[in-house]
């Protein structure tokens, strides 16, 4: 069948080109549909099932993010069915993990009214320490909600190094190198790239992490300045972060059409120079 497809999203008629996910259309009716492991430029996971929303004839909820949306499909995005499954899925996240430095999820649980207090408090189960194994990036487990965005993003998606991946299974699952061993000691290439498409801070800019932990990051402080990576032609946008004078970490837009978010370990880390005199190097 070709042409474009109609579907109805919470009783609006929304037209949608043939290939277009539930999502899809559901962006396109004005639709605001909730996502954590899905990102425009990754191949959906269907880890989380945060997008997952009501079709008519479906005995489950479906993943909005992966389901390819069919030609007179009726979709609700906010029935109590829904609402409740959003609901326990972030409850269930904030008991494991912690989210501090996920504000997309935070204020998801605002608008879902989830009390993960309801579940208890801590069991007292000992808590992953924040891997600190070079200078460039920390990778803190206890942060980890498992969406496999940084999987993704180090495998075909992306860099093709495949220095991540899932190890264990159920409540031990966990982001590992191969073999388990020190970043430095792994396939990485330090691209950064992992630390990009990651929505909780699991995996962070170490100079984010340590002016975290000083307590002098100031986000609402900070300026950002695009421009273009000097240390090669291929062109790569970098929005520069900046706080108090100084070049706080560097990432890139994941709209542009030459890096869709990627960087090189040049480009994502290579400004530190630039602070030597801040730093006193």
């Amino acid at each position: 069948m070709t042409g474009r497809r109609t579907v109805e999203v919470d009783g609006t008629a929304v037209a949608i080109e043939p290939g277009a996910t539930i999502l899809d259309a559901c962006r396109a009716g004005g639709v605001d549909v909730p996502t954590l492991c899905y990102l425009e430029t990754l191949t959906p996971a269907n880890a989380c099932r945060l997008c997952s929303v009501e079709v008519e004839g479906s005995r489950t909820l479906v993943p909005a993010c992966s389901r390819i949306a069919e030609d007179g499909m009726v979709i609700r995005t906010a029935t109590d069915r829904v609402r409740h499954a959003r609901r326990m899925i972030l409850e269930f996240l904030a008991v494991a993990v912690d989210l501090t430095t996920a504000p997309e999820l935070l204020e998801a649980m605002a608008v879902y009214g989830a009390d993960p207090s309801r579940y208890g408090t801590d069991d007292g189960s000992p808590r992953p320490d924040a891997v600190v194994d070079n200078d460039l990036y920390v990778r803190d487990l206890d942060k980890c909600v498992l969406c496999y965005r940084c999987v993704e993003a180090c495998g075909d998606d992306a860099q093709h190094t495949y220095a991540i991946t899932i190890a264990d299974r159920g409540a031990a699952a966990r982001v590992a190198t191969e073999f388990d061993v020190a970043l430095p000691d792994s396939a990485c290439v330090f691209c950064g790239n992992c630390v990009a498409v990651c929505p909780t801070g699991a995996l962070m800019v170490k100079t984010e992490f340590d002016m975290r932990v000083a307590g002098t990051w100031h986000e609402e402080a900070q300026t950002v300045t695009r421009t273009v990576c000097g240390y090669c032609g291929v062109g790569c946008n970098l929005d520069v972060h900046v706080q108090d004078g100084a070049i706080v970490k560097v990432t890139s837009p994941f709209d542009h059409d030459v890096t869709a978010g990627n960087l090189c370990i040049k480009g994502r880390f290579g400004w530190t120079h630039v602070r030597a005199g801040v730093d006193g190097a």
